[in-house]
């Protein structure tokens, strides 16, 4: 398996963090933990589906996945490959025009967004290319056309750095307060350009800020206290939800690549990594 990251051409870059390639000879699953922004994503070859308690629910070729509250599981068959579209906390909504908390807890197909002979083009066109950099720019190219030249909405980005600065922990009626916004409105302009409430937004980087205390911290009831946690049960409920493994789980393996080892056996439900 290879997972080769891409910087975005300069105009690109204030709504997407990166691209990536990724390809997989052999099937596999694994757990994906909940992220800052949207993700596009566009198989070349092979299929993916996610993976439910139930059952196995496969994903378009070309899709979207919005911002999601616990960790998921996804799947690709044999040689599958693509190009991943890393989306800035901000950047999904300048390319869609409906409100981006829609695609919260969603995967869907970018039929759904976009016309089907312009996916039809892009198919064609990822199809003929032969290498990674042709593959990044047709998709590029793709983005470009995409891409609408709306004003950023500041009081946002103000509050998205604001959540980071205080690494997910800040009250949002202080938040709202210190954007002289009131709650309701500020909720709803947050949720529309970011794609979810600014509470689930810093839920997230809540978790994120907690993971980076590793390897630093690996005590449960440390960690647990240093992410705003008093009580243990609800900081390892919310743990297993974000991670899919208890702390202890997380504990054991001794370095992070370790937790995808043993996942596609099915026999440990251990922890991924949010690429960043």
């Amino acid at each position: 398996m290879r997972f080769d990251l891409y910087l975005p051409s300069t105009a690109l870059r204030p709504y997407i963090r990166h691209l990536a390639i990724s390809e997989s000879e052999a099937e596999q699953a694994y757990p994906v933990f909940p992220d800052t922004s949207l993700v596009l994503g566009f198989q070349y070859a092979g299929r993916l589906a996610y993976l439910t308690d139930s059952q196995e629910v496969p994903l378009s070729a070309f899709g979207v996945t919005g911002l999601q509250d616990s960790v998921r599981t996804f799947k690709n068959t044999v040689n599958t490959a693509t190009v991943l579209v890393y989306f800035t906390e901000t950047g999904a909504a300048h390319f869609f025009r409906q409100p981006v908390h829609e695609l919260f807890l969603e995967s869907l197909s970018l039929d759904h967004f976009f016309p089907a002979a312009t996916l039809e083009e892009l198919g064609e066109k990822l199809t003929q290319a032969s290498t990674d950099e042709q593959r990044i720019s047709v998709v590029e190219h793709f983005l470009f056309e995409q891409l609408q030249l709306l004003p950023p909405d500041r009081l946002v980005e103000a509050a998205v750095h604001r959540i980071y600065q205080s690494k997910g922990r800040i009250r949002m009626l202080d938040l709202a307060n210190s954007l002289n916004s009131s709650p309701s409105a500020f909720e709803k302009r947050f949720r529309r350009v970011v794609g979810a409430s600014p509470k689930k937004f810093a839920t997230i980087v809540r978790f994120q800020s907690l993971l980076e205390q590793y390897p630093l911290v690996k005590d449960a009831a440390e960690l647990g206290y240093l992410a705003g946690y008093y009580d243990q049960a609800h900081f390892i409920k919310d743990f297993k939800r974000f991670t899919g493994c208890t702390p202890e789980q997380f504990f054991r393996s001794r370095s992070k690549n370790d937790f995808l080892q043993s996942w596609p056996d099915g026999k440990e439900n251990l922890c991924a990594l949010t690429i960043r």
